[in-house]
């Protein structure tokens, strides 16, 4: 196994691998919560139902571009890489979206003083942001890469 030299990746591949560890990181945050004046709790992004499944999307799609470029033997696909990048970063991305707008939210409160409130916390954010940026740059590593989609006519 090659090592990898972090100053010959492209831009798009140092920003979806940076995007796959904030991913990672976001799954340990707080993705729920419930808070009062006197009590607070929340969970993180594994204990928030199937949404840690698009994040863990995200990672790998970072994951498997870094051991790709790092020269790893990986196996063959029947697919290139920018298109498993892309899919699996479309894929978790969307996963993390459905799962945020499932999420319960409220508050209540007398006057304009909140009493209390639950809703998404700042973990979900966070991994559906790094979704999206990572998207973004999964899209221009697949248009640079020439490949084309497996359902496409050739």
């Amino acid at each position: 196994m090659a090592g990898l030299d972090w100053k010959k990746l492209s831009t798009a591949d140092r920003v979806v691998a940076i995007t796959a560890l904030c991913a990672l990181i976001a799954l340990f945050l707080p993705w729920w919560g419930v808070s009062t004046p006197y009590y607070s709790a929340s969970v993180s992004g594994f204990s928030s139902g199937y949404g840690w499944l698009g994040a863990l999307l995200v990672v790998l799609a970072g994951a498997y571009l870094v051991l790709l470029r790092s020269g790893s033997n990986l196996p063959k696909l029947s697919m290139g890489p920018g298109v498993l990048v892309l899919g699996a970063s479309v894929i978790g991305t969307l996963l993390v979206a459905i799962r945020w707008i499932t999420i319960p939210r409220g508050s209540y409160g007398v006057t304009s003083v909140t009493v209390f409130s639950y809703g998404a916390r700042i973990g979900i954010y966070v991994a559906l942001i790094a979704g999206i940026v990572q998207i973004v740059f999964a899209l221009r590593l697949f248009r640079s890469s020439g490949e084309s989609l497996p359902w496409a006519a050739k």
